[in-house]
This record gives structure tokens, C-alpha cells and sequence, in this order.
């Protein structure tokens, strides 16, 4: 059974429902002004002038004026809010995309500290279709150009900037954690407790030294009086080719398949387009994130192309000791990505 301490239900900003916010864009799209423009341009050909990798970026080495206070509500919004904003306006197409990047990578470092999103060390990751086969088990799924799942990220906050669209489809979904929860509690409770149970998640290949090719943490957690989701349907999946992961019965199944039609549901999950120039920062803790499949350019120039960070961030939640067995350290500002033996942080432009 679910532990007597959780509430029947949670409420709160973080507890919202896609039909609400799309009726509400004001609450989470926000319009950058020529100001706003020309203080990020500013930043990023100071920076720039230093000559140094755009991974080593920090707050400091990215001065703003009033926009830094708007950062600084962004903060509060993803922890304490609804969990998300999109940024809009950046004029991307008229950028390097050195330029592009470095804006992009300041606004992290205002927001947080930048963490490595494969073996490589890539604290800049880039989204796009490089013909990856999707149902490969060793395969990253953000290298297809096909629908993923509504997941989590393995850090506090996840963004996005959109350079290109593609041609057709690619639309960004997000869904509530507590929402989902608040729905299966109501509905079933006893398939709600199965999503407690710690349940085997494949690393697709990036072993941390000494670390097991999956991790056992619960997708949902129950911890200092917060519900954290940590959620990769395909990886959950794909997992159970390891002879030592905990087999899923039918009861986990069962939990699982009501999971994601709830996340699917079009009445709690938010569809929403990024175009060139947004930028998509998302609470990865007390949200799911998804992609729509979609068809690509057939001028290499053009194809859909967005830049990625992961981010830890100060002020943040606890988590519980589970998740040491994706972030190496759970201490708050100092926690997530991926991180193996000879790992350097380092940003491709490319």
C-alpha cells in the first residue's frame, strides 16, 4: 500500500492541467523586449571576448542588467511555480551559432550550474535527427526523428533553444507529475503504489565506473514532503534485457500502461510549438517532457536543430539517496548529468 503520509491529493501551482494552461499562456510565455535583446547580445560578446570554451561560462562572466532579475524569478517559478516558461523572440536566425549558444549557456549559468549530458562531457547537447535507430537499446532517442515518451531528464532543470523547426510535427509536450498522481489516487490507488516500488532503468550504455548497466529508482518518490518523479518508459523497457533487473509483473505493467495514458490525456498534458528562437526551460522533478515524431527538411541546412541544457540549481529540493545512483551526488547545486571515468565538461558548438 502507499505510504499513510502521502495526501490524497496534491495542490499547488506545480498541480496543473494542460486544457487551464493553454487558456493561460500568459502564465508561461514570455515576449523578450529590444532591451531584453540587446542586454543578452551585450553579455554574449563580452564573453566571447574572453576566448574561453563556452562550457566554462558563469554567472559573473555573463553580466545583465534588468533581465538578471527576471532569471532570478525563473528560479523561483521552476522550483517553487509551475515548473516552466518558454522565452520567446531571441532573433537566433540572424546569429552565429556560436553566438546562439553562448546566450544560451549565460542564461543557464544565471539559472543554475551546467551538467554533463552524456560520457562525453557535452554540458551543450544537441537535439536532432542523425538516423539513430529507434529501437535500438543502446540508441539516444533525441537522435530520431520519432515520437519519444513522456520522460524526465537526469538533472534539476532541463532547456531547450529551438534554432530550426523541422518541416512537419515536432511539437514539445509537458504533463504534471502530481496531476498524474492526483488522478490514479483518486481512480487506483493500488496501481498508484506500484510506481513506489524501486524498478530497473536502462543506462543505454553510460556506466558509471563500478555502477550497474541500470538504475532501481522508483518513478515516483515521496521524500521531505515532495512527490519527484524520475520517469524513461523506453529505458524501463529496454532494461529488462538485463538478466538482473527486477522483472516487471503484471501489476507494475498495469501501473505503468495507466501512467502514461494519464500523461497522454489531452486534458493534462500542454502541447505547445517551440519556433526559432524560443527557449524551454522545464522543472525536470515535478514534470514529464515529450516530443512529437516529425519530418525533416530535405536541405540539410534546414533541419530541425535545438540546443539542449541540463542544469543544477540552488534553493533546490532534497532528494532521496535512490537517485545517487544517477547523479553520483544528490548535494543541492551540485547534482545530475552523466558523469563516467574520464568525463571533462567541455561544449561542441557542433
Amino acid at each position: 500500500m502507499i505510504d499513510t503520509t502521502l495526501p490524497p491529493v496534491l495542490t499547488g501551482p506545480a498541480a496543473w492541467v494542460g486544457s487551464d494552461m493553454q487558456a493561460r499562456p500568459e502564465d508561461w510565455l514570455i515576449h523578450l523586449s529590444q532591451q531584453d535583446i540587446t542586454e543578452l547580445e551585450a553579455a554574449a560578446r563580452h564573453y566571447l571576448s574572453l576566448d574561453r570554451d563556452i562550457g566554462e561560462i558563469t554567472m559573473a562572466d555573463f553580466p545583465l542588467g534588468g533581465f538578471a532579475g527576471h532569471l532570478q524569478g525563473l528560479r523561483d517559478k521552476l522550483i517553487h511555480g509551475n515548473g516552466f516558461e518558454v522565452i520567446r523572440g531571441l532573433p537566433t536566425e540572424t546569429y552565429p551559432q556560436e553566438v546562439a549558444a553562448t546566450i544560451f549557456c549565460g542564461l543557464g549559468a544565471h539559472l543554475g550550474s551546467a551538467r554533463s549530458q552524456n560520457a562525453a562531457g557535452h554540458i551543450l547537447g544537441h537535439v536532432r535527427n542523425v538516423g539513430a535507430d529507434p529501437n535500438d537499446p543502446t540508441a539516444r532517442i533525441y537522435q530520431t526523428n520519432a515520437r519519444q515518451s513522456f520522460h524526465t531528464d537526469s538533472a534539476d532543470v532541463v532547456g531547450l533553444l529551438c534554432l530550426r523547426e523541422g518541416m512537419e510535427g515536432g511539437d514539445s509536450l509537458l504533463v504534471s507529475a502530481e496531476s498524474i498522481y492526483n488522478q490514479m489516487q483518486a481512480e487506483h490507488p493500488d496501481l498508484l503504489a506500484k510506481l513506489f516500488d524501486p524498478i530497473a532503468t536502462d543506462r543505454r550504455g553510460e556506466d558509471p565506473e563500478g555502477m550497474a548497466p541500470f538504475m532501481t529508482i522508483p518513478p515516483l518518490s515521496w521524500h521531505a514532503g515532495k512527490l519527484t518523479v524520475f520517469y524513461q518508459r523506453q529505458y524501463i523497457d529496454s532494461a529488462q534485457r538485463f538478466e538482473h533487473a527486477m522483472r516487471l509483473t503484471p501489476e507494475h505493467i498495469e501501473a505503468l500502461n495507466l501512467f502514461d495514458k494519464l500523461a497522454n490525456n489531452t486534458d493534462l498534458n500542454l502541447t505547445m510549438r517551440l519556433q526559432a528562437g524560443d527557449m524551454q526551460f522545464i522543472y525536470n522533478h515535478a514534470q514529464l517532457h515529450d516530443r512529437t515524431s516529425f519530418t525533416d527538411w530535405p536541405d540539410s541546412t534546414r533541419r530541425r536543430h535545438l540546443l539542449r541544457l541540463w542544469l543544477s540549481i540552488e534553493g533546490d529540493r532534497e532528494l532521496p539517496e535512490c537517485f545517487t545512483q544517477r547523479y553520483g551526488s544528490i548535494e543541492i547545486g551540485k547534482r545530475g548529468g552523466i558523469v563516467t571515468s574520464g568525463t571533462k565538461l567541455h561544449a561542441p558548438l557542433d
